[in-house]
């Protein structure tokens, strides 16, 4: 159990560093590299944040292991903590525009919604190709 544990923590803050990092780059993309600069205390707070975020999405993903509770109860469980989870750090770190009027928050939360999905949906099928393969071993 603790190393499966270990595992689980150390997949979420390597998928959460790693979507900060994206998101930061396109960021510098679309306003230009030239033109942005990330404070150290910027890059800091998104290390640690990205962090906190991905072992809320890892954690939460335990309820799948539960199979007592249907498949579409466990999305909404673990999307809706690890949302919360998410928004609470991004308006604690001001990653979230929340003085800039309510277009940019639901310009914000949509992109987060999005990553959210491609990520889930990319998990979904690497474990559905998994299972699809042990399966046809065993049956060979």
């Amino acid at each position: 159990m603790k190393v499966g544990l270990i595992k689980r923590l150390a997949m979420g803050a390597f998928v959460g560093c790693f979507m900060v990092m994206l998101v930061m780059i396109l960021i510098s993309y679309q306003i230009g590299p030239n033109e942005l600069i990330f404070s150290g205390t910027d890059v800091i707070n998104a290390f640690f944040g990205s962090i906190v975020v991905g072992w809320a999405f890892s954690l939460t993903g335990l309820i799948y292991e539960r199979d007592d509770i249907a498949f579409p109860l466990q999305i909404i469980f673990q999307m809706g903590i690890s949302m919360t989870v998410l928004f609470i750090t991004a308006i604690y770190l001001k990653w979230m525009p929340i003085d800039m009027g309510w277009e940019p928050i639901l310009t914000w939360i949509l992109i987060a919604c999005v990553f959210a999905a491609i990520t889930w949906f990319g998990f979904f099928i690497y474990y559905y190709l998994l299972a699809r393969e042990l399966n046809n071993k065993l049956n060979n």
